[in-house]
């Protein structure tokens, strides 16, 4: 039973709302077993202290008990979710607390320790209290009372256990948890460090004084202990092995709360020797301790890369369909419609006409001087091509010709001239790029495909290598440089096919159609894609030409665009044959302009000036060719140069500034022989392109010969000592490197062999008149040759020498050594007779200069 305490000398008080009215009611009748008093006598209200700060009393960490003395702990009376407002910079500490105080007031949330005190005591009792600490990173608060020596405090604990339990008191700002009290049994470290409250508590075991030993609780004897105040999920005692001390041991709960209550109830408790702490007993010492890592999120994602690698690689393709694909598209089709070129607008068109006409009486020619011969003499090709686009027939159109033959200026300037979509796709600037992040960049500004991360090909390569030297298995995080390409063409492929979707209407009378019938019905309407350089130096790989031939036949079987390739190489049909093997291509071969075109030409480049006017006398003057007198060589001129327009070009530019044709055919015809001895003779040893296959001994053979000739049997060539042994690979690299072409025969087999252009006949002629070359270059020749027939006389002997160990000469071997002897005796001959031509070559050097 709870009696009063007047007897002690203390006034007694009544706890009400704030402590403003008198009178204590006392304890429940199911727990004092008497009747309700409506109102008891009690002290003034400013006999409690509520302390301000959270360091203890007097800043000491600690809160002092005496006897009849105890303290409760409520939880529940702050709010734990505003504790980042404890996190800010210490400057504001003193008015932080204030604030949150405010927000979460304990008479305004209704969890005010002393008014459930009063509640909770309805008659007189003789607790009374003292002080209230709060705990604001906690929660809660602590409450000091004093009771009278012939009650327990622990009746107390279990009077507002109960309360708390009938009533379910629950602040306004956590509806789901109630409020609930426990009785502090040991002695609370009362600090305010910036340590905030987890589920996890370290319990450490420490002696009770100095020099006695501390006794490790066990999992039951921890259990018993701190289940009553809430759920635990584990026990995890300190490891056997641990040198670690004081010993120690986790505990963790299923929430913060419960965590909170056992620290300040459990905290500084003496575990006695009867309840298992030893002789002296020991003391536990609690403390928060974080159970997940503060970079909980960073380490998972570490951890797991197997599951995270493949899920950002999933995330970035798709960000980069939903976001950058349109983007693309977008720019690919301003780059084929020309949206953005201000060259294109009639404004802009209109100004320079008007400028042009007023600076120049007469407007110059579109076309380059001299070109409108060749257009003329190539007028039923340009028209062949025209034709061809106007059908439905879905395969390719292939210009094939030597380089300088003018294909890319037949097509894109004659034959689409009024196309308004075409695109030119250089594959020369594709696959001469270097590294894997040129080509990609390279292959986007031929569409105008933007924007491009190349790096990010490269780094994402190094991270898939450290993925999968981590996992042990391939992530496919990273993009080979086929597939970037292969998204650069399909972005291109639905650019082409929207822009040739764009001219229908409702109105139309094919609005019926569907897109792949309308694209079928109108090949008008297909923008037209020219590949330019097909096949340049193949010999060096063909990844790239592939993915290109496979793009080009999706393109023209799908009806999206019609699709032109330029190619300078005869086997184009090899590689082509493999995108599109049931179709029949369209091809236009180019040759050299005969010599009434050639002539033609040089003389409509001389008379380009447009000032032939003359304004004085009302008359025309005389054009530059019919000013000079030196034009009557031109005839055997342009029979040594040949019909290759980038040399006629040249030539009549020479001409133009005042050479003769005689002199400027033999300034071109040096300059030839000049880049052949650079390119094919000297220092290809020495040379840093590593893709050469022949030797100085095997491309002077063939100068030689075509000097002398001007069409090699092609097999005899095969036949001659210097191309026995990869004959045709080096034949193959003479033609990919221009010195010489190869003419296709009957059913395509190689027949015929001839110089790489025509200007290269007189120059090989130049070079074999040249003595002293013709004579170190022989002798190379025959210096080879002569190691040739050592090797075989070698062979030869080796042969002899074996037979001539066995014991008995069987009549079958006789044929057999006899042609071993003749073999022997002939190369013996070949090689005397090269030694005799090498010492007159060798004479010849030292004599001529």
């Amino acid at each position: 039973m709870l009696r009063p305490l007047s007897n002690r000398g203390l006034q007694p008080y009544r706890v009400g709302a704030m402590l403003q009215r008198r009178g204590l009611s006392g304890l429940p009748s199911a727990l004092t077993g008497r009747p309700r008093s409506p109102q008891l006598s009690c002290r003034e209200a400013k006999g409690v202290r509520h302390a301000t700060l959270e360091a203890g009393e007097n800043k000491s960490g600690h809160i002092s008990v005496g006897p009849h003395e105890g303290i409760l702990f409520f939880d529940s009376v702050y709010s734990l979710r505003l504790q980042w407002l404890l996190r800010v910079p210490f400057q504001a500490e003193g008015k932080i607390p204030g604030i949150l105080k405010r927000l979460t007031s304990p008479s305004v949330a209704g969890a005010d320790p002393l008014k459930v005190i009063e509640k909770a005591s309805k008659e007189k009792t003789s607790i009374q209290v003292t002080k209230v600490l709060p705990r604001l990173k906690e929660g809660g608060a602590f409450v000091k009372f004093t009771h009278d020596e012939t009650m327990p405090s622990t009746e107390v604990e279990t009077a507002l256990k109960k309360y708390l339990k009938e009533e379910q008191i629950k602040p306004w700002w956590n509806p789901f948890q109630r409020m609930r009290v426990g009785m502090v049994k040991g002695r609370p470290w009362v600090e305010d460090l910036y340590r905030f409250p987890t589920p996890r508590l370290k319990v450490e075991f420490l002696p009770s004084s100095p020099g006695a030993e501390a006794v490790e609780l066990s999992q039951e004897q921890l259990y018993a202990f701190f289940r009553p105040y809430g759920k635990l999920t584990d026990i995890t005692p300190q490891p056997q092995d641990s040198k670690i001390l004081p010993k120690f041991a986790f505990l963790d709960f299923t929430a913060r709360r419960r965590a909170i209550m056992a620290k300040n109830c459990m905290h500084g408790y003496l575990v006695s020797e009867a309840e298992g702490g030893g002789k002296a007993g020991t003391i536990l010492r609690l403390a928060y301790e974080q159970r997940i890592k503060a970079h909980w999120i960073r380490d998972w994602l570490v951890g797991h890369p197997r599951v995270v690698i493949p899920a950002v690689a999933a995330l970035v393709a798709g960000l980069s369909i939903a976001i950058f694909d349109p983007v693309r598209t977008f720019f690919v089709k301003a780059h084929i419609t020309r949206s953005f070129h201000f060259e294109d607008n009639k404004i802009y068109k209109w100004f320079k006409t008007q400028a042009t006409d007023i600076l120049k009486f007469r407007r110059k020619a579109e076309d380059e001087p001299g070109m409108e011969a060749i257009w003329d003499d190539r007028k039923g090709n340009i028209e062949q091509i025209q034709t061809w686009l106007m059908e439905t027939t879905d395969t390719f159109i292939i210009v094939q010709g030597p380089r300088g033959s003018g294909k890319k200026e037949l097509v894109v300037d004659q034959a689409l001239k009024h196309r308004k979509h075409k695109v030119v796709i250089d594959c020369k600037s594709i696959h001469e790029a270097r590294g894997d992040s040129a080509k990609i960049c390279a292959a986007a500004a031929e569409v105008g495909y933007r924007p491009v991360f190349s790096w990010v090909n490269s780094i994402s390569g190094m991270i898939d290598l450290a993925a999968q030297g981590a996992t042990g298995v391939k992530t496919g995080f990273s993009e080979t440089v086929d597939s970037q390409l292969a998204k650069i063409w399909n972005t291109t492929a639905t650019a082409l096919r929207q822009i040739a979707l764009e001219g229908r209407h409702k109105d139309d009378k094919d609005a019926h159609l569907g897109e792949d019938e309308y694209l079928e019905a109108h090949p008008e309407k297909r923008p037209v894609v020219v590949i330019d350089n097909f096949l340049h130096k193949s010999q060096e790989g063909g990844i790239v030409y592939d993915k290109i031939a496979e793009w080009a036949a999706r393109l023209t079987t799908a009806n999206i665009a019609h699709v032109i390739f330029l190619a300078n190489d005869v086997s184009f049909s090899k590689s082509l044959s493999k995108a599109l093997p049931d179709r029949v291509f369209r091809q236009i071969s180019l040759s050299d302009c005969s010599p009434e075109v050639a002539k033609r030409f040089v003389i409509t480049h001389l008379d380009s000036d447009p000032d032939i006017y003359d304004q004085e006398g009302g008359s025309f003057k005389l054009t530059p060719s019919q000013r000079r007198t030196d034009l009557a060589e031109l005839d055997s001129c342009i029979a040594s140069l040949g019909g290759r327009l980038t040399d006629l070009e040249f030539l009549a530019r020479r001409i133009k500034t005042g050479e003769t044709p005689y002199k400027a055919v033999r300034e071109i015809i040096e300059q030839s022989a000049s880049e052949i001895l650079k390119m094919y003779l000297f220092g290809v040893e020495d040379s840093a392109d590593a893709a050469r296959q022949w030797n100085p001994e095997q491309a002077w053979l063939l100068i030689k010969q075509l000097a002398a000739r001007e069409t090699l049997r092609y097999n005899e060539v095969l036949l001659s000592d210097s191309y026995k042994f990869g004959g045709e690979k080096v034949l193959q690299a003479l033609e990919q490197a221009e010195l010489i072409s190869i003419v296709s025969g009957t059913n395509g087999r190689p027949a015929a062999i001839k110089p790489g252009k025509p200007v290269y006949q007189p120059a090989f002629k130049l070079l074999t008149e040249d003595l002293v070359l013709r004579s170190r270059l022989d002798l190379a020749v025959l210096s080879e040759l002569i190691k040739i027939e050592n090797g075989n006389i070698g062979k030869y002997e080796g042969e002899l020498r074996l037979l001539s160990k066995l014991k008995k000469q069987p009549a079958e071997l006789a044929p057999r050594v006899q042609w071993l002897l003749g073999k022997l005796a002939q190369s013996q001959a070949k090689v005397e007779k090269y030694e005799k031509e090498s010492g007159a070559l060798k004479k010849v050097l030292g004599e001529e200069y």
